[in-house]
């Protein structure tokens, strides 16, 4: 019998479906000679410390650090039933396809489940990047061996036990130097929460400690033959910020009476560019988790909480959880079908079709920039987007303009910039025509513009040469102050998560964290963000995120490498070398216990001081809000990803 591992019941049901696996057996579907069986997300999880020793029960500084000599997996009790019918599978089955979602996670949840049940038999992967009936046909006709995606299991497994690690055992040593000082609550502490928390932290007392700086700036209205246009003065940079403000009152004022009273502006250059911009690449999740953020007010789990029902659900977009925006040559023939159906689904873009060309090939079709998935983009099952309403449909056109973008032109534009001498004062006046719109034919806005909401028009310059004189209409002398940084919405936070490397002073560092993934993987930020809110350690104040009091406690008395986004990142940049098989598991996992054991030896002495956070996360022991019922299908991203973390994890 050959059988096959799906991740979830929905995606089991799909796959059978294609095999004609059509009978429902018990936690299965049967076909000719054919099984298609499913997990519920993670069937295992981590042993806790007191599975290795009943004394573990008890937090004590004397037990610690925990190391595991021989690492323990336990049956998940809410879904025994499930890991019974599939224990008993793997007994009959001659062969398997591992056929959980396409990452490193999905690779973990199929294979711990091998090992646990002692499977020895031939694997084969497959290897689905979206659940539509072609692209099912398509990956069942090209199956991976298995020996090659079985680096992915000893990824996440590499993460898995370095989260264990350092959240078990920093978690109980912060917590227990905490109750020497009084402090009755628990600390959780995490390889990539606690950096994340320090980026709010640290841009909240960014915020607090700003003092702003008065400067001043003069707007100049000048006119050509009747027509208006508008010119910045521009200051001598003696007088000026790093940013070009002029910070000199005096100078200011005596600059603007100068020009009112000159009456007129000579221009003395004239420049006209031809600008071009390519069309954006198709969305990563990071990527449409922050424009889901700026643009529709959702926050970043609920972002992927749509993006994995329009790709489970309604199968209208490929995988989500990528971290690639490239997309592979291969999957270019499938764009007229794509294309064709995406019209068909709604009748609004029949005015951008004679500008598609299903044959151009942008800048994102590059087999050299595509890992592991490729961007989010739809499937040839497009025509079901037209039954989505509300957010789903609003995330949908995000994407499929994106994707549309690919099939038309660069968007031009002449770029004008005219210097003007008035009075003695510099003056510069830019103007921007649009020469052919291109790819911004395909913004959502650009279809449906909302009424009062558009986007102010670009100013454009009257004929100008050089020589000529302007007169001047209208000066304006402008009384400023510079500005604090903005707080940290869940898009920006996400943003910064992945561009941690601009965050990081140490040259050095830098230099490696630049082709790194940042802190967290794709899948797993958003969770990270939606934990520390659930703890009490954020809050969310309309779209702004903000730390409490406890954040910033925790985060001053932490080291500061666990606070630090760098050493995250380094982590992340360890697994992906054991992906590629640079790097053992094992030696990844000694050099992560080496080291959280000598940071515990520097802090063992340490005297903390914590502010209490909110009832929540202070007592985890109290009764947790109920929550609705997982339906069966579920993404992992609402449900098993997050509950095998171990406090304190991730």
């Amino acid at each position: 019998m050959r059988l096959f591992l799906c991740e979830k019941p929905s995606q089991a049901k799909d796959i059978a479906r294609m095999l004609q696996a059509t009978r429902r057996g018990d936690g299965c579907w049967l076909g000719a000679g054919v099984t298609v069986t499913w997990c519920i997300g993670h069937l295992l999880e981590t042993a806790p410390p007191d599975a290795y020793d009943a004394r573990y029960k008890r937090w004590t500084l004397e037990d610690l650090p925990i190391v595991p000599e021989q690492w323990k997996m336990l049956v998940k009790p809410k879904t025994a039933a499930q890991f019974k019918v599939v224990k008993r599978l793997l007994g009959e089955a001659d062969e398997l396809v591992i056929a959980t979602d396409a990452d490193r996670e999905g690779e973990m949840i199929a294979r711990e489940l091998l090992d646990y049940c002692r499977y020895r038999g031939p694997i084969q992967r497959l290897w689905l990047s979206a659940l539509d009936d072609a692209s099912i046909r398509k990956a069942l006709a090209a199956l991976k061996p298995g020996a090659e995606t079985f680096s992915l299991y000893h990824s996440a497994l590499g993460r898995s036990r370095a989260d264990w690690l350092i959240g078990m055992n920093l978690s109980r040593l912060f917590t227990l130097l905490g109750r020497q000082s009084g402090y009755q609550g628990v600390l959780p502490v995490g390889r990539v929460q606690t950096p994340t928390l320090r980026l709010v932290v640290d841009r909240d007392r960014s915020i607090a400690d700003f003092v702003p700086v008065p400067y001043w700036a003069i707007e100049v209205q000048l006119l050509e033959g009747g027509t208006p246009f508008t010119a910045q003065w521009r200051a001598p940079e003696d007088v000026c910020d790093d940013q070009g403000r002029c910070l000199k009152q005096e100078l200011a004022q005596q600059a603007a009476e100068a020009m009112r009273r000159a009456g007129s502006a000579r221009l003395i250059g004239l420049k006209t560019e031809r600008m071009r911009e390519a069309a954006p690449l198709p969305f990563d999740l990071g990527t449409l988790q922050e424009v889901c953020s700026k643009k529709l007010g959702l926050g970043a789990q609920e972002t992927l909480d749509i993006a994995q029902a329009l790709y489970e659900t309604h199968k209208v977009i490929t995988y989500p959880r990528s971290d690639c925006g490239f997309l592979p040559l291969s999957q270019h023939g499938e764009a007229p079908a794509i294309l064709a159906a995406l019209g068909q689904a709604d009748p609004a873009l029949a005015q951008l079709m004679p500008h598609i060309d299903p044959q151009r090939r942008s800048r994102a079709w590059n087999d050299a920039k595509v890992g592991a998935h490729h961007g989010i983009i739809p499937t040839a099952a497009a025509p079901a987007s037209a039954r989505l309403a509300g957010k789903e449909r609003a995330v949908f056109s995000l994407i499929r303009a994106r994707y549309l973008a690919q099939f038309l032109p660069e968007h031009q534009y002449d770029r004008t910039q005219a210097d003007f001498d008035c009075a003695g004062y510099a003056l510069r006046a830019v103007g921007k025509r649009i020469v052919e719109p291109g790819w911004r034919r395909a913004l959502p806005e650009a279809l449906t513009p909302a009424k009062g909401r558009e986007a102010p028009e670009p100013q454009a310059l009257p004929g100008l040469a050089e020589g000529q004189d302007c007169a001047v209409a209208a000066v304006t002398l402008k009384d400023l102050k510079t500005q604090p940084p903005k707080p940290y919405t869940e898009g920006d936070l996400i943003k910064a998560m992945k561009n941690v490397a601009k965050l990081v002073d140490d040259p050095r560092l830098k230099q490696k964290l630049k082709d790194t993934t940042g802190i967290g993987t794709e899948a797993t930020r958003a969770g990270i963000i939606q934990g520390l809110l659930d703890r009490g350690y954020l809050l969310k104040q309309g779209k702004a995120l903000a730390a409490t009091p406890a954040a910033f406690s925790l985060i001053d008395a932490v080291p500061r490498p666990i606070a630090d986004p760098g050493t995250t990142a380094i982590w992340e940049q360890a697994l992906d070398m054991v992906q590629s098989g640079e790097m053992s598991l094992e030696e990844f996992v000694a050099k992560q216990s080496a080291w959280m054991g000598k940071l515990m030896e520097r802090c063992a002495g340490l005297r903390l001081t914590i502010s209490g956070p909110a009832a929540r996360a202070s007592a985890p022991w109290k009764k947790k809000r109920k929550s609705a019922p997982r339906k069966a299908g579920e993404s992992r991203s609402a449900g098993s990803r997050r509950a095998r973390k171990p406090a304190g994890s991730g």
